[in-house]
């Protein structure tokens, strides 16, 4: 089940995830930005790869954590399924992701995620989670 929306935005895309904790709503960016770059459905969770990164504060982590999933497509043509985070702090972040290397005879590609960025970006708690807006230049 999707845990996002998608947001209008010019010549931009965005998107407002959800989930019951922080963790569960940074997971869900995750795997929203690349369902956004390929069908989800079509995509196996058969390899592993785990990204530690940091930044100043919550925001700079999430951002930071996107930018260096991004990199696993654009750099490695790597794409996730799931994404599971592992431990989370102030101002750092492990994660892991679950997927397969982009098979352009199993993948189509839905669209090109160019970078992730900080304009209108919002993680906030609500009375039933957490909530969290990321706009992406495309």
């Amino acid at each position: 089940m999707k845990k996002y929306k998608i947001l209008d935005h010019t010549a931009d895309i965005g998107v407002e995830v959800w989930g019951s904790t922080k963790e569960e709503a940074f997971a869900a960016t995750v795997e929203a930005m690349f369902d956004l770059i390929a069908d989800n459905k079509s995509v196996n969770a058969r390899e592993e790869q785990k990204l530690s990164v940091s930044g100043a504060d919550t925001a700079d982590v999430l951002i930071n954590l996107l930018r260096e999933a991004l990199y696993l497509f654009h750099g490695k043509s790597w794409l996730c399924k799931t994404c599971e985070i592992l431990e989370m702090e102030e101002d750092k972040i492990t994660a892991r992701l679950k997927g397969e290397p982009y098979n352009v005879k199993k993948h189509q590609l839905k669209m090109e995620i160019k970078a992730v960025t900080y304009h209108t970006l919002k993680i906030e708690k609500r009375d039933q989670g957490w909530r969290a807006r990321v706009i992406f230049d495309v």
